[in-house]
């Protein structure tokens, strides 16, 4: 097997961990408070974090104060914001509608960094956005849904998904380079910090033991051991292998694989608005990655998925 090649496979498998967190939130959000699921993931993630650094001689970066602080923020918003409303926008709608509004979070990004930093945006940017919210429209108000309040939801995923592009945004403002498992093990330190206090207010030893908060503890483990740290190990192995822009085109993997996991693994039945929804989104990220095919593309992971 050739070099580029290998990492397509290791970037392929990485983007469909991070669309089967989609399914593992909709379980969570069953049997846990959202906080405690959340603390509970950095919990468990942290300490194998800490042992790839210990084995790699990974380094903590030497940070200002105002850097360390970007680091806590962007963990309040990409680690503990986008797992906290995922969770309690999945109690709410499908996994499918969340898996379509996931995919857009290239398009979310670029559209933050034209409002915030002011980048002026080109045709293909614009048509992206344009195909994105479409295809979020598509599923946003469809009728006949089984979902409670599938609007709430969905609204609730959408916050989660500007959680994950205001990560990104601050990500921009840090002026030192901080090294991919540095980041990842930062995110998960402070993210347990963050999400510790309000999982307490949430009384989780009061929680009842069930077969859904049985399954949500599973869910959770899954999701702090396989794609938090699995996720991070397949994105960086394969970002090695190949460009950056190559390695941008495989996050429409993601929403793909979401959809498919809501179908197979939670029955639930994919609709015409959800296609045509998925179909816009792909659409539109894959433009967005061409688009920027031709320019300097950080292939940084999904750090809070």
């Amino acid at each position: 097997m050739s070099r580029r090649l290998e990492g397509c496979l290791y970037l392929a498998l990485a983007m469909v961990l991070v669309g089967s967190t989609v399914a593992a939130s909709k379980i969570i959000a069953a049997g846990l408070p959202p906080f405690t699921a959340t603390a509970l993931r950095f919990a468990m993630a942290l300490p194998l974090f800490l042992v790839a650094m210990h084995l790699t001689g990974a380094r903590w970066p030497a940070l200002s104060r105002t850097e360390w602080g970007l680091l806590f923020l962007q963990a309040a918003a990409g680690s503990v914001g986008y797992t906290t409303l995922l969770i309690s926008g999945l109690r709410h709608t499908s996994a499918a509608d969340a898996g379509v509004i996931i995919g857009t979070l290239p398009v979310v990004s670029a559209l933050i960094a034209i409002v915030v930093l002011g980048e002026r945006p080109g045709r293909a940017v614009l048509g992206a956005i344009a195909l994105a919210t479409t295809g979020v429209l598509a599923i946003a108000f469809q009728p006949g849904s089984d979902a409670a309040h599938p609007l709430a939801g969905n609204m609730l995923v959408i916050g989660a998904v500007v959680c994950e592009g205001l990560f990104i945004l601050l990500n921009k403002r840090l002026r030192t380079p901080v090294p991919p498992l540095a980041l990842s093990t930062s995110m998960s330190l402070f993210g347990l910090l963050t999400a510790l206090l309000p999982a307490l207010w949430e009384t989780p030893w009061q929680l009842h033991a069930s077969t859904q908060a049985t399954h949500a503890l599973a869910a959770v483990t899954y999701y702090a051991i396989v794609p938090t740290v699995g996720g991070f190990v397949l994105w960086y192995a394969g970002a090695a292998r190949v460009s950056g822009a190559e390695a941008a085109l495989f996050t429409a993997l993601a929403p793909v694989a979401a959809v498919v996991f809501a179908a197979v693994l939670l029955g639930e039945v994919v609709s015409v608005q959800q296609i045509t929804g998925i179909a816009c989104v792909l659409a539109a990220v894959l433009s967005l990655a061409l688009a920027r095919s031709s320019a300097p593309t950080s292939s940084r992971p999904k750090e809070s998925i």
